[in-house]
């Protein structure tokens, strides 16, 4: 059973998260109890940093000290709104109407 040192409360619904390191290593908030339901799988490093990986066909136990989590964006009556995703291309549009040019002679 985890501590409750790294416990603090959503800014949308109150309830108690912890944040974790994913394999990728973005930081997801999951919920701060074990929850047999949840699909991911929760250990504290030699750091203190708490790691989470996605139980998945191929590694579908839990191995060593971790413990089952909940993502909390699954449980979150109010969630944060995205962000508006910009392009990928920026400042590629055409500086002149299409069609409206014509070769000057």
């Amino acid at each position: 059973m985890p501590s409750d040192h790294d416990v603090i409360l959503c800014d949308g619904c109150f309830a108690r998260i912890r944040w974790a390191i994913t394999v990728n290593g973005r930081r997801q908030a999951v919920n701060a109890d074990p929850d047999p339901k949840g699909n991911l799988a929760a250990r504290t490093d030699h750091t203190g940093t708490l790691k989470v990986r996605v139980l998945t066909a191929e590694r579908d136990r839990l191995e060593g000290g971790e413990w089952q989590a909940m993502p909390h964006a699954a449980t979150c009556p109010s969630p944060r709104p995205r962000p508006a995703r910009t392009s990928s291309r920026p400042g590629r549009r055409a500086t002149v109407p299409y069609g409206s040019w014509r070769w000057g002679r």
